[in-house]
This record gives structure tokens, sequence and C-alpha cells, in this order.
């Protein structure tokens, strides 16, 4: 496979790489890369099957994880990282923690724990939308959001779900992969049960305040796989808590990374 697309943020090797969620782009996390400063040069990854990386057929964990650390092995040049992942880039992010530990200094996991859930957290029902556009038909991004509307009530989802909507032409088309990731849609919404050995490195685990994704019961097996695992909460952060809380994930960050470099 070639390289995974990326946006560099700052000059010289990545202290950072960012991972996104699903139906998601290296993109969403500008606003936090940002944040952080020259001083923390970092690189935004679009995973597999999503935004301008390549198409795979194979969603595993495991697999995504050695294909993002074939990724930054070719970046780092020897180097480690500390890789942030929100959402499925979170399990991706574990998943690369405990099967290449050499790679990493540090771990953040935002707003996902290692678990199953059926029904994809709802994800199925934004795949078979997407996929039932009738893209021949679009005449604009706005006659896109209202023929998703009746779906997708909540129109900063439909803003976040929209920007995989590609103009080529005098037509569209979806960056991601759907018919891959719907198929697989139990496979991008479970969890491994056996994947590497634990990591004892240090690891930040957010969780938005308003999310229903990570609950106390989580907390075993996370420990579990992460003993030196920190849980912090954003308040008036749902799910897409980078996007709800930027100041606060960009300083909870920040203050990681300086831990983590001491």
């Amino acid at each position: 496979m070639t390289a995974l697309f990326a946006l560099p943020q700052g000059s010289g090797t990545p202290r950072v790489a960012f991972l996104h969620g699903l139906l998601g782009q290296g993109k969403n996390w500008a606003t936090i890369a940002k944040g952080l400063g020259d001083r923390v040069p970092s690189v935004l990854l679009d995973l597999p099957n999503h935004g301008r990386s390549p198409w795979v057929g194979d969603v595993s964990y495991p697999h995504y994880a050695d294909l993002v650390a074939a990724d930054l092995r070719a970046r780092l040049a020897g180097q480690r990282v500390t890789l942030v992942g929100h959402s499925m880039g979170g399990k991706v992010a574990m998943a690369l923690a405990l099967r290449h530990a050499d790679l990493l200094d540090g771990l953040v996991v935002v707003d996902i724990p290692p678990d199953r859930s059926a029904g994809g957290y709802g994800f199925a029902t934004y795949l078979d939308a997407l996929a039932a556009m009738p893209l021949d038909r679009l005449t604009s991004r706005g006659d896109a959001d209202r023929r998703l509307a009746p779906t997708v009530a909540d129109p900063g989802v439909r803003a976040f779900l929209l920007q995989n909507l590609h103009r080529e032409g005098h037509g569209w088309r979806w960056l991601p992969n759907l018919a891959v990731l719907r198929r697989n849609i139990d496979a991008v919404s479970g969890w491994p049960e056996v994947i590497g050995r634990p990591w004892p490195g240090p690891v930040l685990w957010v969780r938005g305040a308003e999310s229903p994704y990570v609950r106390d019961e989580h907390r075993p097996a996370m420990r579990s796989l992460f003993p030196a695992v920190r849980l912090v909460t954003i308040k008036n952060a749902s799910h897409w808590v980078h996007a709800d809380a930027p100041e606060a994930v960009t300083a909870t960050l920040a203050a990681f990374l300086t831990a983590v470099s001491r």
C-alpha cells in the first residue's frame, strides 16, 4: 500500500501524530495541532478508506495499526511520537501501542474505550444515508444537506459527514470507501479479544462529559491494557470533544506532552 495522506503541521520531525474517527479526516485535528504551536510539529493522517488515503479491504484494528505504524516509521526516521486518536482512530492508536510499542513516547485516546458496541454507535445509519445519496442528481452541497436532514437531524453532524463529499468535474463522489466500511461495521465498532501485550507507557484517556461512549465500567479493561492510564473529563463536550472544546483539549494535550518529554 502507498503512504497514507498526511498534512504536516510545523517543521521538522513530528512529535505528535493525529488519527481521526470513522468518516473523518486528518484535518479534523487541525485546530488542535495549530494550537500546540510551531514548537510541537505534528502530522494529521487520513486513515485507510478515508479522505485521500488508499482503500483497503481489511479494516481490522491490527491491520490498520500495522499500516499506520509502517507509515510512521518512514516519517519518523527512528524517532518516537505521541499518538493521538479519536473514536475509531483511538482504537487504531491503542492497537498500535499494543503492537508497536517502540514507536511511541505517549498515547492519547479520545472518547473511546477498548470495547465492542453493537450497531457501530449509530454510524451504520450514517453510512447507509450517505450511500443512498443520489450523487448524479445533486445540484450543490446545500442540496446534499437538505437530502441528508431527514435522517441526520443535527446540522453539526451533517456538516461533519458532508466534508466527505468531493466535487469532481461536473459531478460528485464520496472520499471514504462507504461500501467496505458499511460491510465491516461490526469490526469497526468492535475490539479484538487478543491484540498484543499491555503497553506500560503514559496514556491520557480523554472523554466528553456529555458523551455516552466512555463509562466507568470501561476502566478495568482500559487499565488492564494500559496500566499507566489517566482519565480526564472535558466539560461541555460531546463525543466530538476536540470540536466542542478545542481550547480545553489543546491545554490538556499540551500539559501531557510536557510531562511526557521530561
